[in-house]
């Protein structure tokens, strides 16, 4: 059993349809189980077709769906977690 986290708690701030949206889609794209947890989404998969980059493409490609790619990035974080982060605004900087 392979299990991989995304930590979404800075994507939250997008709203809870969001977060089910991205759920549903991973489920959709993988047929892996889909747990979602206060701040992170859990796959968990039989086999090994669910990877960290695979699941990082789907990630980016559904931001890029949502048009909410100006906003937010994934990028990886200890060996099975990846991180939704909100990118700085050029006025924050």
């Amino acid at each position: 059993m392979k299990e991989i986290k995304v930590n979404i708690s800075e994507l939250k701030s997008e709203g809870g349809d969001v977060i089910k949206e991205l759920a549903d889609y991973i489920k959709e794209k993988t047929n892996a189980e889909v747990n979602t947890a206060t701040d992170e989404i859990t796959i968990k998969s039989e086999t090994e077709d669910v990877s960290k980059p695979y699941l990082r493409v789907l990630l980016r490609k559904y931001l890029h769906k949502t048009e909410l790619k100006e906003y937010f990035k994934v990028i990886g974080a200890k060996e099975n977690k990846l991180i939704i982060k909100e990118m700085k605004s050029s006025e924050e900087k």
